[in-house]
């Protein structure tokens, strides 16, 4: 493994696909403003276009649920290896995206060697373990938020944050002609005359695709039955096999007009009438574009369990989160089945005034994202925390 060791080296740690994409913007915009700063660490593709130099590839890292940890421990503990190595050649700034309980063990290694520490994408300690705020106060030097609440919550612990603004709105200028959705009230509206469209986003972890696509396919079938020239656009991440999601398609390809899109999201959200979703960050992307959406989230049953004896919150969408109301429908564990499913899809389909609402409303929730300009912002912290480190001074 070649030496990093230089100041001017930043060790950037993203174990998802969403932090790799909000990653890549981070990393991007640091070069637009100090182009001698060099990024090594873990993540994913967009990292690595970005010119990250990626010893660990985060798809051998993602999970969702407490059980699920356990399939890949053996990878997760390699990694964390790989990136204590890095730590120990001495770079001046260690950048963690989400992913809290690995980073969180890393900021702590990081700070016993006075690399300061920017957190980007805080963990959701509003809504369990909150006791964690005071562990994150002594091992972080800022945290930059993306969603409006959670830069009081830290200020009330004295912990420093900004509120940077979502890394998604970075692609999407605020005016709603440039949304990387349907573009006018009035064409959508015109998609409500034609035969549905079904977005299906399934997840970007491997054991969110196993546990969910299938449920989302036969849903389709039911749905095909339903209403004849219906159309199904079924997303597939960057960070899934395409191996893996042909075969779990074949074998349950019932629907009949079904298509695999693989090269964004922007021509699916156009094309939608509305989106099952799996939770997670796509749900508020598919907020941005003001497509419906329908919600859903199934984990092992003691990983549920466990979640629902800790978790404070009401909702599980970010989106419902952020407006505080059941904006969207959720549906949780048993009722995120075919059947769950088809009922909900069916009853917005047959009330045309309430998905013009629906829209209406998730392009007004946008507007409490805080604009575009995360990523830029966040790398300005980054780049007066290396400033600080470099002059001996103490970070802000």
């Amino acid at each position: 493994m070649a030496n990093i060791r230089c100041m001017d080296t930043v060790v950037i740690i993203a174990g998802e696909a969403s932090g790799d994409a909000h990653g890549a913007k981070l990393v991007r915009a640091v070069a637009e403003k100090n182009s001698r700063i060099s990024f090594v660490g873990i993540g994913g593709e967009r990292m690595a276009a970005a010119g990250v130099d990626i010893r660990v590839d985060a798809s051998a890292l993602s999970v969702v649920g407490l059980t699920e940890v356990l399939s890949k421990a053996g990878n997760i503990l390699m990694a964390m290896s790989t990136a204590k190595q890095l730590l120990r050649q001495g770079p001046g700034l260690l950048i963690l995206i989400d992913y809290p309980d690995f980073n969180l063990h890393l900021a702590r290694y990081a700070k016993k060697r006075g690399i300061p520490v920017l957190y980007y994408v805080s963990p959701q300690i509003w809504a369990w373990r909150s006791g964690r705020v005071h562990m994150i106060g002594r091992r972080i030097d800022h945290m930059a938020v993306i969603l409006p609440f959670e830069a009081a919550f830290y200020r009330r612990h004295r912990i420093p944050a900004t509120f940077v603004g979502h890394p998604l709105l970075d692609e999407t200028p605020n005016e709603e002609s440039a949304v990387p959705g349907v573009s006018s009230h009035e064409e959508y509206a015109r998609l409500l005359t034609l035969p549905p469209v079904i977005g299906l986003l399934p997840g970007s972890r491997e054991g969110e695709i196993e546990r969910l696509l299938p449920v989302m396919l036969d849903a389709a079938e039911i749905l095909t039955r339903r209403y004849p020239g219906i159309r199904f656009l079924l997303s597939r991440s960057s960070s899934v096999s395409p191996g893996r999601m042909s075969t779990i398609v074949s074998a349950r390809r019932r629907a009949a007009n079904l298509e695999v899109v693989s090269d964004g999201l922007a021509g699916l959200y156009r094309q939608s009438t509305l989106v099952v979703a799996v939770s997670g960050t796509v749900t508020l992307e598919t907020a941005i574009s003001g497509t419906p959406m329908v919600v859903i989230y199934r984990v092992s049953p003691f990983s549920y369990r466990l979640g629902r004896a800790l978790i404070r919150v009401r909702y599980i969408s970010l989106v419902n989160l952020i407006a505080g109301h059941d904006l969207v429908p959720e549906l949780v564990q048993d009722d995120a089945s075919p059947e769950g499913i088809t009922k909900t899809v069916s009853d917005m389909l047959s009330n045309p005034e309430g998905l013009l609402k629906m829209r209406s409303a998730l392009l007004n929730l946008k507007q409490r994202l805080g604009g575009s300009g995360a990523s830029r912002r966040t790398a300005e912290i980054a780049l007066e925390l290396l400033a600080a480190r470099n002059s001996g001074e103490r970070v802000p």
